[in-house]
């Protein structure tokens, strides 16, 4: 499971809105200070992002929580996001080239079926937005991880 902290800011039946901010990786890197990412990063502020969680840990709107995603529902919706889209432009352009030899044909061609990729791409993620494994989840409040041991000294 891949987990991220962020914070409630919503409460809606059995879900969360929970916030949480964009992190890069370019705090760590030795080229951040000439890198233009960096460069960008930091011009464009920190960025937030607000998700709709299933709010298992019963977290209240102020809350630090833990959230979490199946790492099977992040690699198929990246599958789908990426490879679907693609794929069908190079078949259809693919295909077009070799039933007619134009070149204009070809290239709208491609871009009807990187259109049509989306259009499927669009009726997949509806469909598994409603799927609770491919859902975020409210693991626990952050504080809730910490637990405290005392010893007693007899």
């Amino acid at each position: 499971m891949i987990e991220e902290s962020a914070t409630v800011v919503a409460l809606e039946d059995n879900f969360a809105w929970v916030e949480s901010e964009r992190r890069s990786s370019c705090g760590s890197c030795a080229a951040n200070k000439g890198c233009g990412t960096a460069t960008l990063q930091k011009v464009m502020g920190k960025k937030r992002t607000q998700l709709k969680a299933i709010n298992q840990a019963q977290a209240q709107i102020g809350d630090r929580v833990v959230i979490g995603l199946q790492e099977q529902a992040l690699l198929k919706g990246s599958l789908y996001a990426y490879i679907l889209p693609l794929l069908l432009l190079l078949v259809a352009a693919f295909a077009f080239e070799q039933l007619f030899a134009n070149e204009a044909i070809t290239i709208f061609a491609g871009l009807g079926g990187l259109l049509l990729g989306f259009v499927i791409l669009k009726f997949l993620m509806g469909n598994l937005a409603e799927d609770e494994r491919f859902q975020t989840v409210v693991l626990r409040r952050e504080n809730e991880s910490i637990k405290t041991v005392t010893f007693n000294h007899e």
